[in-house]
C-alpha cells in the first residue's frame, strides 16, 4: 500500500496556530472551570479526532479547576506554569512538559520529551511511556511519576519534591541534588553520581508515597531503591574572572562640528522595540535599563521630593520581583515558577538564556509562546545571552523576532569591553542588518554618562547596568547626574540628539585598546594596520 507524505507545517505558522489556540481558549477555561466541564483540543465540536501535530506552549497558567484534554503529537512547554488546572495528553509531548507547575495535574498518555517537569514547585505529573533527559530537573517540589525509561540526569540539581520511575534510567541520576527522592523501580547505574547516595525505603515510605501516587498499578515495591542527596564537603566557589577593563580608554572627539549652546535641549531617549505591527514601543529617557533585584527599592514614600519621584516613574528598570507597570522582568531559573505574576504587571521581559536550559528553535518557539500568552503579544522581549555567544544571540534573535538582544559582558571569560564592541557591531551587521530588532549589553558595574555616550556611538542601543546604590533617592540623584553629563557630551560634541553618536566620534586613548576594539588610535586618527589585513 502506498503510504501518504507528511506535510509538516512551517514553524511561523505552527506558532501562529499555537497563539490563535490559546487566544481563544482563555476566556472560555474560567468560565469552563465554573461549569466544571472539559474542553477538548485536538477534537470537532462534532466530537470526530482531529489530532494536533507540533502545536507548542498551549494553555499555560491553567487556572484552578479548569480541565483540558488534547489529542495529538503537541511540541514543547504543554501546559507550563500551571495554577491548579487538569490536562491530559492523548499522544506524545515535546520538552518541557508542565515546567514551573504550580499545581496542575498533568497526564501524558505516551512520551513526552527532556525536562518534563522542570523547574516544578508543586502539583502532579505522569507520564505513562517514558520521558527524555533531564526529567525533574530543578524540581522545587510535586510530584513526578514516569512509567517507562527516563534519560539522563533526572532529578538534576533538584532541591525537593517526590520523582517514581516505573523502568530504568540513564546516567547521573540526580546529579547536583540538594534535596527530595529518586524512586527507582527498575535499573539504574550502579556509579552514582557525587552527592548521590542509594537506600533502600523504609515501610513508612512505601506507605506514604504508594498514598500519594493513589494508583493501585502504579504501587511501588518495597525493594525500590531511592536516591537521595549526601553530604559534601562545603567548599567556597572561586570568583569568576571579570572584565580586564572598562570603557574609560576610550574617547569621545567632535570632529569639525562646534560645540552647541549651553542652553540647547539634547534629545536622550531611546525607543524598545519599533511599533510595527502589535508591538508598542517603550520609551525609554536615558539609552539605559538599571538592574534591581526588587521594584520596591522604587518605591518613593510619600514625603520625598517630588522631582526625585518624577525621575523615578518616568525610568523603566529590570526587576526580579515586584516590577512595576513601565518595568521589564528579569527571567531565569530562580524566579521561572514567577512568570504568570510577573509578567501581568510589567512592560516587557528580560530573558536569561544563559541561566535556562540550551533550548533549540522549536523550544524556544514554545517557551515565547507560553510566555508571551501571559505577556501579551504588544510587550517587547529581550534575550540575555554572554558576549562570547554574541553571533548564536543575534541569529536566534533575529530568528525569532525577538526586540532586543543583550550581550553580557561579564560571562566569566575576563574579555575586555573594549573588545566585545567591535564583536557586537561584526554580529550586527551581518544578523540583524533590516530586521528592526535593537542591540544591548549588560555591564558588570554601574554606568556612567561617558559610558553610555561611547556604547551609543559603538551602535548599542540600550545599556543595562547594576545600579550603584538601593535607596530611591539616591537612585534618582544617580539618574539625573547620567542625564546631565551625556547632554553635556553631546552639546560639546556638537549633537543635538543621542542618535546621532557614530563610532566617527570615538578614539582609543592608548595602543592597547585600539588593538583589541579597532578603533582610530588618537593622534594616529586611523585604525591600527592589522584591522585591515584579511
Amino acid at each position: 500500500m502506498e503510504q501518504q507524505a507528511i506535510i509538516m507545517a512551517e514553524p511561523r505558522e505552527v506558532v501562529e496556530r499555537s497563539f490563535n489556540i490559546n487566544k481563544k481558549l482563555g476566556p472560555r477555561l474560567i468560565e469552563a472551570a465554573k461549569q466544571d466541564a472539559i474542553l477538548r483540543i485536538g477534537w470537532t465540536s462534532a466530537g470526530d479526532p482531529v489530532p494536533k501535530n507540533g502545536e507548542l506552549g498551549l494553555c499555560p497558567n491553567l487556572p484552578t479547576g479548569s480541565k483540558m484534554r488534547a489529542l495529538g503529537v503537541l511540541g514543547s512547554w504543554i501546559a507550563a506554569f500551571g495554577s491548579g488546572g487538569n490536562f491530559t495528553i492523548q499522544g506524545d509531548t515535546g520538552a518541557f512538559l508542565g515546567a514551573a507547575n504550580r499545581g496542575n495535574t498533568i497526564v501524558c498518555e505516551q512520551m513526552a520529551g527532556d525536562f518534563s517537569g522542570y523547574a516544578m514547585r508543586s502539583g502532579k505529573i505522569s507520564v505513562m511511556d517514558g520521558v527524555g533527559d533531564d526529567a525533574g530537573a530543578l524540581m522545587q517540589g510535586g510530584l513526578l511519576v514516569i512509567r517507562g525509561s527516563a534519560g539522563a540526569r533526572i532529578g538534576g540539581g533538584m532541591k525537593d519534591g517526590l520523582i517514581v520511575i516505573h523502568g530504568d534510567v540513564g546516567i547521573d541520576p540526580g546529579a547536583g541534588m540538594t534535596g527530595g527522592k529518586i524512586v527507582i523501580n527498575g535499573r539504574y547505574p550502579s556509579r552514582l553520581p557525587t552527592g548521590v547516595t542509594q537506600r533502600l525505603l523504609t515501610a513508612a515510605e512505601v506507605k506514604s508515597i504508594n498514598a500519594e501516587l493513589d494508583n493501585a498499578g502504579l504501587d511501588i515495591p518495597k525493594d525500590a531503591a531511592c536516591l537521595v542527596p549526601s553530604e559534601m564537603l562545603q567548599v567556597e566557589a572561586p570568583e569568576p574572572p571579570v572584565s580586564t577593563s572598562d570603557l574609560s580608554s576610550i574617547g569621545l572627539v567632535a570632529g569639525d562640528l562646534h560645540h552647541t549652546a549651553a542652553y540647547q535641549t539634547c534629545d536622550t531617549v531611546v525607543l524598545v522595540a519599533d511599533g510595527e505591527g502589535e508591538k508598542s514601543p517603550i520609551a525609554l529617557p536615558l539609552p539605559l535599563l538599571p538592574v534591581v533585584s526588587s521594584g520596591e527599592f522604587l518605591i518613593m514614600p510619600d514625603e520625598s521630593d517630588p522631582l526625585a519621584s518624577q525621575i523615578l516613574a518616568k525610568q523603566p528598570f529590570i526587576t526580579r520581583e515586584q516590577p512595576r507597570p513601565i518595568d521589564f522582568v528579569f527571567i531565569d531559573a530562580s524566579n521561572l515558577a514567577d512568570a504568570p505574576e510577573l509578567l501581568e504587571h510589567c512592560s516587557g521581559m528580560v530573558v536569561d538564556l544563559d541561566d535556562l536550559p540550551a533550548m533549540n528553535s522549536e523550544e524556544i518557539d514554545g517557551f515565547i509562546v507560553a510566555t508571551r500568552t501571559m505577556l501579551s503579544m504588544d510587550k517587547p522581549i529581550s534575550f540575555l545571552n554572554a558576549i562570547s555567544r554574541v553571533e548564536s544571540l543575534h541569529v536566534r534573535s533575529a530568528h525569532h523576532d525577538i526586540d532586543l538582544a543583550i550581550s553580557r559582558i561579564e560571562d566569566g571569560s575576563g574579555m575586555a569591553e573594549a573588545a566585545a564592541l567591535p564583536m557586537i557591531g561584526r554580529s550586527t551587521t551581518s544578523h540583524l542588518s533590516d530586521t528592526g530588532i535593537q542591540t544591548g549589553i549588560l555591564l558588570g558595574l554601574s554606568a556612567s554618562g561617558q559610558d553610555l555616550a561611547i556604547l551609543c556611538a559603538s551602535g548599542i542601543s540600550v545599556v543595562c547596568c547594576e545600579v550603584p546604590m538601593q535607596d530611591p533617592h539616591d537612585l534618582a540623584h544617580w539618574l539625573q547626574s547620567i542625564s546631565t553629563e551625556l547632554t553635556d557630551i553631546l552639546k560639546r560634541l556638537g549633537l543635538d540628539s543621542i542618535e546621532l553618536l557614530q563610532r566617527q566620534h570615538l578614539r582609543a586613548l592608548d595602543y592597547e585598546t585600539a588593538a583589541i576594539s579597532g578603533l582610530r588610535l588618537v593622534g594616529y586618527d586611523r585604525p591600527l594596520p592589522h584591522w585591515f589585513a584579511r
